[in-house]
């Protein structure tokens, strides 16, 4: 049977302001090209599934915006979120749909503000764990070879070697752990047992929601209620009601910590989470002083800056300044030392 795509596209990514902003979070966001980061998550779906099989969870007020970078997928499958209640309510309500539209597909869960290359490594190996997944109770996630001491990410422990499919190497996983400290997340690079969390997965639907009825039995319940309504007049009012009697939970702490046969496959593809502005500057070139430039950028005795201009044909004059990253995007400006530039999620409320 095709699989079914789902791509979670409801975050906010405040980390990417001035150009990111609640009216326009960062997978709509064109950082790298002509494509937005939800296009490219889209395009990689091709040759796996067709467009019909491909559903969007987002912020209802999104929808509109899903639709318009993405209008090979049909409507009725751009998912609206009434309120926010993190991953473990996008995914049931994922569930649940999917069994209703086409049974019990593989379900391959993607996110919207990941870079990830080449395709065909990728391709590789989501379908060698759609493989396995059709044929077991399995719910597989996929690993990142770590290669630096990140503590921006949670990490996954492997266990032992369940097959290698192919060079494609599955593990059974022992757990799931948050954002280390610098000296913890570098004990894991040594000990070659931990992958970074890429927040991906692929299971059935009967497997996951199997699950979501044991470990959260209040989304089972009042989500797969709504489901009934599905497509019809009353839909909204009854996915809203449903979202309100939830509580907010990620995927990882509501199931995936706690259910019994889940798994971890050592991903080889490059993974950038693109958490803010200093992940653009591999993909800008410097000049001879260290700066990274995008736009007309006009510079004296500066060094080491990220200077990005959403519009290239805006000009950005910078004398004398080093460590800084500067973006312009439409009337807002952002100017920030790269050391404080975890800050900018602070700040930004202060801007809204």
């Amino acid at each position: 049977m095709e699989p079914v795509v789902v791509i979670l596209a409801g975050g906010t990514g405040t980390r990417f302001w001035p150009m990111s902003t609640e009216e326009r979070p960062k997978q709509f966001l064109k950082l790298f090209g002509d494509r937005s980061l939800l296009q490219m998550s889209f395009d990689r779906t091709k040759g796996i599934v067709s467009p019909g099989r491909v559903f969007v969870l987002t912020n209802a007020r999104f929808m509109r915006m899903v639709h318009e970078q993405l209008p090979e997928v049909p409507e009725d499958n751009i998912i609206g979120e009434p309120q926010k209640r993190d991953t473990g309510a996008a995914i049931a309500l994922a569930a649940y749909i999917i069994r209703q539209c086409f049974g019990n597909p593989v379900i391959i869960t993607l996110t919207a503000d990941q870079l990830i290359e080449p395709l065909d490594v990728f391709q590789k190996t989501i379908l060698s764990a759609a493989r396995k997944a059709e044929h077991s109770d399995s719910l597989y996630t996929f690993g990142i070879r770590p290669v630096y001491p990140a503590t921006c990410y949670g990490y996954l422990e492997r266990g032992k070697l369940i097959v290698s499919d192919d060079g494609i190497e599955h593990y059974d996983l022992m757990r799931f752990k948050e954002k280390p400290d610098l000296e913890t997340a570098q004990m894991y690079i040594k000990s070659g047992r931990f992958y970074w969390n890429s927040g991906m997965f692929v299971w059935s639907a009967e497997s996951i929601i199997k699950q979501i009825e044991v470990f959260l039995p209040d989304h089972a319940k009042y989500i797969s209620n709504a489901i009934k309504s599905f497509n019809t007049t009353l839909w909204k009012q009854s996915l809203d009601d449903a979202f309100t009697q939830v509580h907010a939970v990620s995927i990882d702490f509501g199931i995936m910590e706690k259910a019994p046969d889940v798994r971890c496959v050592a991903s080889t593809f490059f993974w950038n989470d693109v958490g803010g502005w200093l992940s653009l500057q591999e993909y800008i070139p410097a000049d001879e002083a260290g700066n990274h430039n995008r736009g007309n950028v006009v510079l004296s005795e500066a060094h080491n800056n990220l200077i990005y201009c959403e519009d290239t044909n805006e000009t950005v004059m910078a004398v004398g300044v080093s460590n800084l990253v500067i973006v312009r995007s439409g009337s807002n400006t952002l100017i920030v030392h790269k050391d404080r530039i975890e800050e900018i999620k602070k700040h930004s409320d202060k801007v809204r």
